[in-house]
Formats: structure tokens, sequence, C-alpha cells
């Protein structure tokens, strides 16, 4: 599955790994995980990741981007990772260089790399490339195989989501055959401090059903005003404050920001993609998203997803 990946990889001489914008652990966790595991078997390469801001992922070694000058995607592969869409990739100048890769595990959208290799089968991106490594015989070290493992655990909900299967579990004791400390990621994901205790606490408040029960979260552009964090803390960072609930089995998170409004939406039985994406998002078929218009488009999504809530052949 990976041969033409691994080819290219050999060809270029510099390799300048891309992910989406607002990264999660995966897209960060794929891109350092690749890059270490680059420098690990091909040490006379040039290896460059960039990007934006790795935000509360910043914990990953490695995660402040590289200062790629412009001359160096001249002849160079870019190899773009976790992202569906080309509007996704952080940083454009993956366009100038002289072949593109994608790697990618979310339900297809549209094709844009020269080479590609999709299969939303995988639980993560980080899982693909813990698979390349693997098949293609490629050497870990430490530092990779954190970094993929990373990567793999966000996605996939530390092991909860039903994406998981018993590829990931072998992905992961793969990984763990190098010596790093897994509580060291799991401290660094998952401590918190008061503060977003609290924004947590003021999120559940806000929650309301639809007549269908189906949950959602509804922030305007007044009340992100008062609260002490990003747009993308409150729209990605709350949606799955309503996860858990008993009777629910899809939940939304609606954001108002500059650019629109934000959507995550969630399930736990049905798939949702196909409404994301009818709304120019996308994602996966139980957690897509989508930027909308305005609050009247925000509502009729809302109105979609009761009608999928009471269909008995959703699938």
């Amino acid at each position: 599955m990976f041969e033409a990946a691994l080819e290219l990889i050999k060809k270029y001489d510099t390799i300048i790994i891309h992910r989406h914008t607002n990264p999660d652990g995966d897209a960060l966790g794929s891109q350092l995980g690749l890059k270490y595991l680059i420098n690990d078997n091909f040490p006379d390469k040039k290896v460059y990741v960039t990007g934006d801001s790795a935000g509360r992922y910043s914990f990953i070694e490695g995660s402040e981007m590289d200062n790629v000058p412009d001359e160096a995607f001249i002849g160079a592969l870019a190899i773009l990772l976790d992202m569906s869409a080309m509007n996704l990739v952080s940083d454009t100048r993956w366009k100038s260089a002289a072949h593109s890769l994608r790697i990618d595990h979310h339900v297809f959208l549209e094709s844009f790399g020269d080479t590609e290799i999709s299969d939303h089968s995988f639980e993560s991106c980080a899982g693909m490339i813990a698979s390349m490594a693997k098949e293609c015989g490629l050497k870990l070290s430490p530092k990779s195989a954190k970094a993929i493992y990373t990567g793999m655990v966000t996605d996939s909900g530390r092991f909860k989501y039903d994406s998981v299967n018993s590829r990931t579990f072998e992905n992961a004791a793969f990984l763990m055959t190098e010596d790093f400390s897994t509580s060291d990621i799991y401290s660094s994901l998952y401590v918190d401090d008061y503060r977003n205790v609290k924004l947590r606490a003021e999120f559940v408040l806000k929650i309301r059903f639809t007549d269908a029960g189906v949950a959602y979260i509804y922030t305007t552009a007044e009340e992100m005003k008062h609260i002490d964090a990003d747009v993308f803390t409150v729209s990605r960072g709350m949606v799955n404050t309503m996860s858990d609930l008993r009777g629910v089995s899809i939940w939304v998170n609606f954001t108002e920001a500059p650019a629109g409004v934000f959507c995550e939406i969630r399930s736990s039985v049905y798939n949702i993609n196909r409404i994301a994406t009818a709304h120019g998002g996308g994602g996966h078929q139980k957690a897509s998203g989508a930027t909308l218009k305005d609050r009247e488009e925000a509502m009729r999504l809302l109105t979609e997803l009761d009608a999928l809530a009471l269909s008995v052949h959703a699938v």
C-alpha cells in the first residue's frame, strides 16, 4: 500500500511535510512522527515541517515548526497529511513543490495531490504512518514512535471510538517496542487546569435538546466576547461535553466566528458525514465538521440531524 510513498521519499532530497490548519494531535503526531521516521532511515535528506501553531499540542517534541524558505520548495517533495480538502492545508506553498504526496484517513472528498494514499478505514493518519513504517521495514526511534503513538491516541479517543480495530492495536504494539513513556503522553493530553474545567461546566449548562433528542450548543459572537478561550477551543474542544449523555446519539456544537458558524458534529450511531459534506464540510462518518454561512443555515442543519435521528434506516 505504501510502496509509492517510500519510492517518492527515496527519490527526493528535500521533503517538506504539511498538515491541516488548527492541528489536532493526529495532524501533529503524524507530521512529526514522519519527519523523525525519514530522518532515522534517510539521514542525508533535508526534512522540514511547516504549518501554523501547535497550540495545546506543543508538548509533542519538535512541534515548533521550521522556518522554511520559499526556495526550499523548488525540486522538493511536499507531503500532505491528515486533510480531505485542499483548503485545509496549512502553508499553501506546497503547490510550488516538484511533486505532492497526500496521505489521509478521512472520508474521500476531493483529489489534490499528485500521488494519493487514502484509506478511511484507519482510525488516524498516524496509524497510516505506523503501518507504512511496519510494511516498509523502516526502523523506528523512540522519538518517532512516541509522536506517532500520540496521534493514534488522540484520534481514536484513547482507543475508544469504533474506528479502532485489530490493526490499531497491532500498530500500537509495534510502536511500543520502542522505549518511550505513555504516561508522559497521557499526562500532557489530559491534565487540565481549573479555568478549563470551569469552562466545560459552563458549556454543560448551555446544552439544549431537539424534540428528536439531538443535543446541541450554540454560542453567539456576542457570547464569545466574554469567553476566555479561542474559537477553536470552544468549537472542537467543547463538542464532546455532550458525548456521554444517555439517549443522545447525535450532538452538534455551533460557534459563531468571523469566518462563519463553526459546526462540529458527532454521533455514536449514525453517518453524519453526508450532512456535513452537503454543507461544504467533511471528515469521518461519525465525526465531521463544516463552516456555515450564518445561524439560519445552522438551524437548517440541525433540522437535518433531527430527521436523521428519527430515521430507523440511518446507517
